[in-house]
């Protein structure tokens, strides 16, 4: 599932830090600073996929050389204290192809350039070999000066103030998240991502009526391991992998941060479930089964859910295969375009109303009295109200007359008991 991750540091003197070492060490270069005087040699280093400078238009031809670029950044900060570089750290989608991480990086690093006049360095990284595979992630270093035809100038104070910056930062945030959904949705892909606070997409939800994903997004931000943390959760996990047993994490921040993984996954899980009832329960519904034939093929559906199809066709075809399954379970022969919703009809009105309900079902398939062979006659069933109404008419006179004074007398001996019941000296 894709993540968003987008985060803003800053390159200090006061921290130890140079803007050098830190290109160097991004890049897997070797560069030396001129200003300490030291080698910063990172030329072992791997899983770096690819490496680029942009600048604004105007910028001398000295900034494409990255060693002569960032000594010149360090050449341009006088303080002790000084900011010489910023870093954007962004976490790249793995469902994409390495081209188009490296597209929208780029984009991103462009936007940066001609937003703030400033040089950027970037740095794409594979996923580290014995962590998640699926962590590709890019470093992109800036200078904190405009970078002009005469070299670097004034300060990106937009940036540093506590009125603008955030507002800034939230800016290239919510454009970040804008190109990794363009991406996404070219590649077909249904997950986006969303640059928003979780409180904000709760919210979102809410407003919508989505009230499963408003209960997923009611937690916490996922706590920060930490350097330390996360090397021994790694080497925690290598050693489950290969022993072939479950991961159980080894620290208290990694026991947190595995727990909110698993409860999320579940949501997933929960959510991916039910999107596969509901589609199979409209599919179902347009093949014109009735409600409770496309519910219980939805459940089943939902029951034995793979997600192996990318596209939403690859899943509709998906789930018209095991609504199929579903259906052939029965090892009963079932004829081509039967109507199970009739034939329970059927069953329940045969064994409500005898053989009437079956010849009332009968009627009902296209076919006449007649057809229900000569064992259907009507000494053989309960006569219907028409026909009972019809031997009424026919009857002759003097027996009505008899049927009528009968009547009379069954009404007598009610009214009697009423009287009965009636009476004042009786206790009930």
């Amino acid at each position: 599932m894709a993540s968003y991750h987008l985060s803003v540091k800053t390159i200090k003197r006061s921290a130890g830090r140079s803007a050098t070492a830190a290109a160097a060490y991004r890049v897997g270069e070797r560069i030396e600073c001129q200003r300490e005087g030291r080698v910063h040699d990172y030329t072992r280093k791997q899983g770096i996929e690819e490496t680029f400078i942009l600048t604004p238009k105007d910028a001398p031809d000295w900034a494409s050389d990255r060693s002569r670029l960032w000594n010149e950044v360090e050449a341009s900060e006088t303080r002790r204290n000084s900011v010489t570089a910023r870093e954007w750290e962004l976490a790249l989608p793995s469902e994409i192809s390495a081209e188009d991480r490296s597209q929208i990086t780029r984009d991103f690093a462009q936007e940066l350039v001609s937003r703030y006049g400033v040089a950027v360095d970037v740095a794409i990284h594979a996923p580290h070999r014995e962590g998640d595979q699926r962590n590709h992630h890019a470093h992109v270093l800036t200078s904190t000066r405009k970078l002009e035809a005469g070299g670097f100038t004034t300060k990106t104070r937009v940036l540093d103030s506590a009125k603008t910056g955030g507002v800034e930062i939230e800016q290239m945030r919510g454009l970040w998240a804008e190109l990794q959904n363009r991406a996404l949705e070219r590649v077909g892909e249904v997950e986006r991502v969303d640059h928003r606070s979780l409180e904000k997409q709760r919210e979102t939800a809410l407003d919508r009526g989505d009230k499963l994903t408003a209960e997923e997004l009611d937690r916490d931000p996922e706590l920060k391991l930490g350097p330390a943390a996360n090397s021994m959760e790694r080497r925690a996990k290598v050693m489950a992998e290969r022993q072939g047993r479950e991961y159980i994490p080894v620290t208290e921040r990694g026991a947190v941060v595995h727990a909110a993984r698993q409860a999320r996954a579940a949501f997933r899980e929960m959510r991916e479930r039910l999107d596969i009832a509901r589609e199979t329960y409209g599919i179902e519904r347009e093949a014109g089964q009735g409600r409770v034939s496309a519910g219980l093929a939805a459940l089943r559906a939902a029951t034995s859910k793979e997600r192996d199809g990318r596209t939403s066709d690859d899943i509709r075809e998906r789930l018209s295969q095991v609504v199929d399954r579903s259906r052939d379970q029965d090892d009963t022969p079932k004829p081509e375009g039967r109507n199970y919703a009739r034939e329970r009809l059927k069953e329940i009105m045969e064994k409500d109303a005898g053989r009437d309900g079956q010849a009332a079902v009968h009627k009902l398939d296209g076919h006449s009295e007649n057809d229900l062979g000569e064992d259907t006659g009507r000494e053989a069933r309960k006569p219907s109200v028409n026909e009972r109404l019809k031997d009424v008419l026919n009857k002759p006179r003097e027996k009505l007359e008899i049927e009528e004074e009968r009547d009379q007398e069954k009404e007598q001996e009610v009214e009697k008991d009423r009287d009965i019941d009636r009476d004042p000296g009786l206790s009930h």
